[in-house]
């Protein structure tokens, strides 16, 4: 069963998920604005602190709420999330503003001349757009820490390739169609790589293993592969080598 609201609050529908979760979409496509509220309704739940309530999974256009049948009923979690809808795109929660470093090319980047000579541009171009835009996390998902980012620029959107590799390291920066993504753990992968960040994207060692949460945003600095080495030392040892700017 799901409802349809319009009006006081953005556009939606919440679904039943089983016997233990909530579903509420925002829409059918990869858009910047229905992530947005995506992540304003998430923030809102969590400040709304609901009994019953065990842990939302944001996504690029729904938020999966998994809740405890025995605490609230579903028909009295609906009316809650309800009230939690957000009006527009404009009611997001602040967001984190990430700088990861990135070797661009060579073993770290396998598929970087690929991808230049594909759209006829040289690999310092391809660093150059890659590196000069902003980046939105959609979502983690796949495997434990991988952030699907939107926001790659269209002269690199690239189709995956024919033959994806079996093993992909860990911290590769790659593209794949119209996205990016930095891989968190080693995995097989057809996307393409154009580097590595020396930086853990997970971490046990750390209070929260995922660097990067849905919703932040990001930027990608190029290094050297001198300076790769260096900041991988310090990673190697548990410290954030990323820049972080705290959510306003």
């Amino acid at each position: 069963m799901s409802t349809r609201r319009r009006g006081a609050s953005a556009p939606h529908r919440i679904l039943q998920a089983g016997d233990q979760a909530l579903v509420v979409e925002f829409g059918d496509t990869i858009d910047a604005d229905l992530n947005r509220l995506v992540q304003a309704l998430d923030h809102r739940v969590a400040e709304a602190a609901i009994e019953g309530v065990i842990e939302c999974v944001p996504t690029y256009r729904s938020l999966m709420i998994v809740y405890d049948p025995s605490r609230i009923a579903a028909a009295v979690l609906r009316r809650r999330i309800e009230k939690q809808v957000p009006k527009s795109a404009a009611a997001e929660a602040p967001a984190r503003r990430w700088t990861l470093p990135v070797a661009y090319g060579g073993a770290h980047g396998l598929d970087l001349e690929d991808v230049a000579r594909a759209h006829g541009l040289t690999t310092d171009e391809v660093i150059a757009l890659h590196s000069g835009a902003d980046y939105r996390v959609y979502m983690i998902g796949f495997s434990p820490g991988l952030a699907y980012l939107g926001g790659l620029p269209e002269r690199l959107h690239t189709p995956r390739r024919t033959s994806p590799r079996l093993r992909v390291p860990a911290s590769s920066v790659s593209i794949g169609g119209i996205q990016a993504a930095v891989f968190s753990v080693e995995i097989p992968s057809g996307w393409h790589l154009l580097g590595r960040t020396p930086e853990r994207m997970f971490d046990l060692r750390r209070a929260q293993p995922f660097l990067l949460g849905a919703g932040d945003r990001v930027r990608f600095r190029p290094i050297s592969p001198a300076e790769y080495d260096r900041l991988a030392a310090l990673a190697e040892r548990g410290e954030v080598v990323a820049e972080c700017e705290a959510a306003a």
